[in-house]
């Protein structure tokens, strides 16, 4: 069972990489679609990893939740960022285009999910403190844009939240 929560951390990597190297056209429906898929996977790894009894697989496992993290927290954060845009935007008129763009905001939440996904494999969880504060203090002059905080926040939440979540499946799969 170990074998097959690691597949599907794999799986839910695989699922997310084209976001990162082919970007999505048109509606929102294909990130809902996307995050949908990879958050399945990564639930169905973490309710095979929960059912394991004695033994596990050897450190190799942490490559694959790091991996996970990194590249499958992508379209989860993206669509969360989309639909509190709709909430916060109900009039038909609303584009998730129009949202406050934080430039380079893909690249960062991958090296954001990867230090996070370390730092706790790494057994040093006030990694965690120093990697958010290194990304607000980064972003703080930006932060004054209409809109940009809820989004910083948001997606830092999404970002960190997914990462965990990784980590989690990949502690208890050892």
């Amino acid at each position: 069972m170990s074998l097959a929560a690691v597949v599907l951390l794999c799986a839910a990597a695989a699922v997310a990489a084209p976001m990162y190297f082919h970007r999505f056209q048109g509606s929102g429906h294909r990130y809902l679609y996307a995050a949908s898929t990879v958050s399945l996977l990564l639930l169905g790894g973490a309710g095979l990893a929960g059912s394991l009894g004695e033994g596990g697989l050897g450190a190799g496992v942490y490559a694959y939740a790091v991996a996970a993290a990194a590249i499958g927290g992508g379209p989860p954060t993206v669509t969360i960022l989309r639909l509190s845009f709709n909430a916060s935007h109900p009039e038909n008129s609303a584009d998730p285009e129009d949202a406050p763009v934080l430039r380079g905001g893909a690249w960062i939440g991958v090296l954001e999910r990867t230090s996070i996904a370390a730092t706790l494999l790494a057994g040093w969880p006030e990694g965690l403190a120093v990697v958010l504060a290194v990304k607000g203090l980064g972003r703080y002059n930006e932060l004054g844009q209409a809109g940009a905080a809820e989004r910083f926040i948001l997606g830092t939440f999404a970002s960190v939240l997914w990462a965990a979540a990784a980590t989690g499946i990949a502690v208890l799969v050892r």
